[in-house]
């Protein structure tokens, strides 16, 4: 009776933590990569958006308003990984009825769209000249995927949820490392187009470490959309502003840049919708992994390698073994991700039998315990599984975008949400909407600009209306029914590698949550050498990984930015966010408490 008293006590004493008066500081907001409580728990990569959806649930909301609140802010201080420009996968599990649900938030390509999009005289064009283009920009869906998940799980209404992130827009933010730098990598592409020239290079420089960094266009149309409940954006003048961005690239004649024009319209846009799907689903250990099914290959992928796993006891192998059948499962699960996974309104895709312990069970045999398969390996046939049969030609999944972001929250209720979004490339496009102050995605990037497997349909080509193949790989673990832990992570193609080692990391190598998001990554990609980050070279176990021919190549940065959160069996939240990677991640809870 004492501990609920101080409970009650300490929540109404609590500070309410609205976003104008946090972007009103003038220093940088500390981040703390790991936070336990009662109450709710929010985690991302920015202190100032986890604080935005802290106070979210502090004024009665659910964590389905927190991670739109969290989202919304991010779009603000991490404009170059994600934004209402963009598009991502919500996937969220409702305590009420113990279901899991997701949505659709994928990009859209224009109805002119073809599978040439990105062909010219029969070639495909640099991948560098579709990626900074018209071209390459998809129908956004996150703002939709936030008015889809309030309406029918919210407690808060758009206007109010979005209120906060326009607040730190209008007040501005400190500016850290990170942002610096994700400008200066930029900058040759930024400083082709005014509009974004002006807002992130003022003087022809990034703005320094410790300024205080404001952006009244992207507040002003937060309030616009909020006002219009989307209308202007899916029927209106903002929508207009982005179909002339499109399609007219507002870029400085004096640029060399090669930046062809895009085919939406503003037909597209009215015609957008962000669909409920059903989630994947496997068994593990015991233990229900829900993740969001295709067009995102996150679900049937670590699906896929966790059942590859499933027959060997990971925690009782060494640590060289565990990393060497991990690196195998998902050498496999992306050969078959490679060739079966695209949009389903326009491919067959097996999801179920991709997910099916069979099919598993038929690739697990090509695993040898002492030496490593030679990539790339060929697909197998999920419709007709057979032991260690592979079929046709194998490739190696496509490097992809690093810089997407994920955002996990949780609530007093038992509501768990775990969010990935992204804008594609760090930067997007590069395009600034001129007068609107958000950057528009690349995300059709994501298509194959030319079939990979000769003589058999290719699901990831482009065509009219459809959604490109994505990586995003939000993930709810329950057990016996009940939240045990959710994560996700960024790192394009990589992000399914991620979050296939934190969830084995945690449940079976008896990591704690933030330490498994902390572990050194290495990500095998059905490709010869697997990315690794330095620190996974530094470990002595790396060495007997490479005598039995698991090969290695350092990766440009670290991989992913992971978060989660995980429910403990007296009802407290840990919230649990990077250490280092990205400066460092964010996790809070309503109340914090330890015992």
């Amino acid at each position: 009776m004492r501990r609920s008293a101080a409970l009650v006590a300490l929540l109404t004493a609590t500070t309410v933590l609205v976003g104008g008066a946090e972007a009103g500081a003038s220093h940088s907001r500390p981040k703390v990569p790991e936070a336990i409580g009662y109450g709710g728990a929010v985690a991302s990569i920015d202190a100032d958006a986890t604080a935005i959806g802290i106070s979210v649930l502090r004024r009665g909301g659910n964590a389905v308003d927190a991670a739109v609140a969290t989202a919304a802010a991010l779009g603000v201080t991490d404009p170059f990984s994600n934004g209402i420009g963009g598009g991502g996968f919500f996937v969220f599990y409702e305590a009420r009825t113990g279901k899991i649900h997701t949505i659709d938030g994928r990009e859209t390509t224009p109805m002119a769209a073809t599978e040439t999009l990105f062909q010219e005289n029969g070639a495909p064009i640099p991948f560098a000249e579709g990626m900074t283009s018209g071209l390459s920009v998809g129908v956004p869906g996150t703002p939709r995927t936030w008015q889809r998940a309030l309406q029918m799980w919210g407690r808060k209404s758009l206007k109010d949820v979005m209120k906060p992130a326009e607040q730190l827009a209008r007040s501005g933010f400190v500016v850290d490392q990170t942002f610096r730098n994700q400008i200066a990598n930029n900058a040759a592409r930024f400083s082709a187009f005014p509009s974004t020239r002006d807002l992130y290079l003022p003087g022809g420089q990034p703005p320094a470490v410790g300024t205080k960094f404001r952006n009244p266009d992207m507040a002003n149309t937060y309030r616009e959309l909020a006002d219009t409940n989307l209308k202007s954006l899916y029927g209106g003048q903002i929508g207009k502003d982005v179909v002339k961005t499109v399609q007219q690239p507002p870029k400085d004649p004096a640029s060399t840049l090669n930046v062809r024009p895009g085919k939406m319209t503003e037909a597209d846009l009215a015609r957008y919708d962000a669909p409920l799907r059903e989630p994947t689903k496997t068994s593990y250990r015991g233990l229900d992994v829900y993740g969001m099914a295709p067009p995102s290959s996150g679900g049937t992928t670590v699906g896929e390698a966790l059942n590859i796993l499933e027959p060997t006891n990971l925690s009782k192998l060494s640590k060289t073994d565990y990393l060497h059948y991990f690196l195998e499962s998902t050498r496999l699960a992306f050969a078959d991700r490679n060739r079966w996974i695209g949009d389903p309104a326009f491919s067959n895709v097996p999801t179920r039998e991709l997910l099916s312990q069979r099919f598993a069970d038929s690739r697990a045999c090509l695993i040898n315990p002492t030496k490593a398969l030679t990539s790339p390996v060929a697909p197998g046939d999920p419709r007709n599984p057979q032991p260690c049969a592979t079929t046709g030609q194998g490739v190696a999944a496509e490097i992809g975008s690093k810089h997407t972001t994920h955002l996990t929250t949780a609530d007093a209720w038992g509501n768990v949400v775990a969010y990935t979004l992204t804008i594609e490339s760090e930067g997007g496009n590069g395009i600034v909407v001129p007068g609107r102050g958000f950057l528009l995605n690349n995300e059709l990037t994501d298509f194959n600009f030319a079939p990979l497997f000769p003589g058999v349909p290719d699901p990831n080509l482009p065509a009219a209306g459809k959604r490109p193949r994505s990586s995003m790989a939000p993930t709810i673990v329950l057990r016996n029914g009940k939240p045990f832990f959710a994560t996700g992570s960024p790192g394009g193609a990589s992000i399914i590698t991620t979050v296939t080692q934190v969830v084995t990391g945690r449940v079976d190598r008896g990591m704690s949550l933030k330490d498994a998001i902390a572990a050194p990554r290495a990500s095998q990609r059905n490709s010869a050498a697997a990315q690794v980050e330095k620190e996974f070279l530094a470990q002595p176990e790396t060495a007997e990984l490479i005598v039995r021919g698991q090969g290695f190549s350092s990766a440009p940065a670290e991989i992913g930015a992971a978060t989660g959160v995980e429910r403990l069996p007296d009802g407290r939240w840990i919230a649990a966010a990077e250490t280092v990677r990205r400066g460092g991640g964010s996790a809070a809870v309503v109340i914090p408490v330890r015992w």
